[in-house]
């Protein structure tokens, strides 16, 4: 729904599938925890919805400042302990 597409199409769920791989993988490597990187956490979802939003389409004119918004929010993250200490599992 965030990326404004039909709901009762399909056609497009393998591209934002993989949209939303690469989004967390990109949060990955920014440094936020993987147990972190998850989409129910609200700033995780906002950050993935951000990205797919940058990426989805050609014809996009938002594009680049979905991209900024992005990459800011990534940049607070991966900057917030909250998010990049992995949570301590006990024995």
């Amino acid at each position: 729904m965030a990326l404004r597409i039909a709901a009762t199409t399909t056609d497009f769920d393998g591209e934002i599938n993989d949209l939303i791989s690469a989004a967390i993988d990109d949060l990955k490597l920014a440094g936020v925890a993987a147990d972190k990187a998850i989409d129910t956490d609200p700033l995780i979802k906002r950050a993935i919805t951000t990205y797919c939003k940058a990426h989805y389409g050609y014809d996009n004119p938002d594009a680049e400042r979905f991209l900024q918004a992005y990459l800011m929010l990534k940049m607070h993250l991966s900057l917030s302990v909250d998010y990049t200490e992995a949570a301590v599992v006990s024995p």
